[in-house]
Parts: C-alpha cells; sequence; structure tokens
C-alpha cells in the first residue's frame, strides 16, 4: 500500500481519502437500513464483503425490504452491475498478473476506482490508482456497514441524514475535470439526457445502461499529433523562429521555401 502511495501524486491521495470519507456515509447508512428494516446483522455484512456495489446492494435491499423475492432481489443488483462489463474493458490494462490478482481486481472494480484509473496520466500511476483506491474503499466500505449495521437501531429514519447524496456528489466531482473537453462534455450531456428521459419508464439500472449510447458523440480517438501538449508545439516553433525557419507543418518545406543549412544552425 505504501509504494502504491508514493508513485501517485499527493492531490490524487487527497482526493482518494475524500471518496472513501464519503463513501463511509454512504456505508453507514446501507447497514443502518438494512437491519433497521428487519434484517440480521450479518446479511448487509455479508453483501458488502461479497458483492462490494453499493448501488447494487441498496437496490437488492431495497427489493427485499418492499415483500420482493430474493431471485428478484439479485436479478436487480444484476442489472444495475451491467454498468460495470464496458468499465472492465476500459481498465483491462492495469489488470495484470496471475490470474487470482485479476480477480480481486474485477472484484474491487467501482465507479470510483475506474474514475481515478482514468485521470492518471501513465500506466504505472494508473495501476497503483486503481489498486490503491479499490483496496482503500473496500476496507472503508466494509468497515462502516458493520458500523452502520450495529447502530441500525439507533439511527432511526436514515432518509432525513441526507446520507444518500454523498454517493453522487463524489461521482460528479470525480468527472468534472473531464467535462473540459467538448467531445467528451457533449457525450455526458447527450447520455445524461437519455438516462433521464428513459426514467420514468424503465426499471432502475436501465437508464445508466441506455446513457452509454453518448458514446456515439465521442468521435474518433485523437491522434498523436492531436494528443501532442499544445506547449511543446509552441516551444518548438520558437526554437524554428529563431533559427530562422519557417514552421512546418506537413513535414518537407513547400516550395519556394528557403532551406536552412544545419551549418547556420551552429552559429
Amino acid at each position: 500500500m505504501r509504494s502504491l502511495s508514493r508513485t501517485l501524486e499527493r492531490a490524487t491521495l487527497r482526493d482518494i481519502a475524500l471518496v472513501c470519507l464519503a463513501d463511509a456515509l454512504v456505508g453507514v447508512s446501507f447497514g443502518a437500513i438494512g437491519v433497521s428494516g428487519g434484517l440480521p446483522l450479518w446479511v448487509p455484512v455479508a453483501m458488502s464483503v461479497l458483492v462490494f456495489a453499493g448501488g447494487a446492494q441498496f437496490a437488492a435491499i431495497g427489493v427485499v425490504l418492499s415483500g420482493g423475492g430474493v431471485i428478484a432481489a439479485v436479478a436487480t443488483g444484476l442489472v444495475l452491475n451491467a454498468r460495470l462489463l464496458p468499465f472492465g474493458f476500459t481498465v483491462a490494462g492495469v489488470l495484470d498478473g496471475p490470474r487470482w490478482r485479476r480477480l480481486l481486481g474485477a472484484h474491487l472494480l467501482t465507479d470510483e476506482t475506474v474514475a481515478f484509473t482514468l485521470l492518471q496520466p501513465d500506466r504505472p500511476r494508473r495501476r497503483a490508482a486503481f489498486w490503491l483506491c479499490g483496496l482503500a474503499l473496500f476496507v472503508v466500505w466494509n468497515a462502516a456497514v458493520v458500523l452502520g449495521a450495529a447502530a441500525g437501531g439507533f439511527i432511526g429514519d436514515t432518509d432525513a441524514l441526507g446520507l444518500d447524496a454523498a454517493f453522487p456528489a463524489v461521482l460528479l466531482a470525480l468527472v468534472l475535470p473531464s467535462l473540459a473537453d467538448r467531445r467528451t462534455r457533449n457525450a455526458a450531456l447527450f447520455g445524461a439526457a437519455v438516462a433521464v428521459a428513459a426514467t420514468p419508464f424503465l426499471p432502475s439500472g436501465l437508464p445508466v445502461l441506455l446513457a452509454l449510447a453518448g458514446l456515439l458523440l465521442a468521435g474518433r480517438a485523437p491522434s498523436d499529433r492531436e494528443r501532442e501538449p499544445t506547449a511543446e508545439r509552441d516551444q518548438a516553433t520558437e526554437r524554428d523562429q529563431a533559427a530562422g525557419r519557417k514552421p512546418v507543418r506537413g513535414g518537407a518545406p513547400t516550395a519556394g521555401e528557403p532551406r536552412v543549412e544545419l551549418a547556420k544552425e551552429a552559429h
């Protein structure tokens, strides 16, 4: 864990800690809702260890507490967690190594771990962000669920505390920096519009899957030239101008452009 934290910047470590704090509040709420609704303490605790998916756990508990069967609860959780399938393909590059490690990584796959992984600029940092965030969230979430379940009889109305707002607020804070790119922003807005429009007509979880239609507006991936930092291009242009050359964008100089000999650059 310490070696992973050394790979990441301090700001990333701070953000992971804040996400863990927010998820702890949600975990306390989940444990309290389960026990105060009449479930044994071990049920929300076992779900948190074996499922480790907050949204799916809330959905399954909601089905059970409203009188639904186990099969309906499991089906609801599976539908809601189906969004993690494309997430898994996105971060598959960091889940290398033996099979047990890949299986553990798949279990730790959450919205938060994917968000932090995609924010990192290179593969070592992406790997460190995934494992550090995933392991920290797993420990914090399960500890919070145990605490909430133990205090379930004393909290009473958990909705009055507003703990359910912490989870979407965290996700919104994570995606905001990515919305600076116009392509990403258009895709996110279109996907959100599709999800909101489908919410009154479809079961919980399906509108989130339909939001993936926003990827159609993401367009092609930028080329290597487009990904080159603007500052580096500007510095290259300044060097060309200082050497008396015109910046060449297409490779070879066009007809009529003076060619500067390498001997002149030495002066």
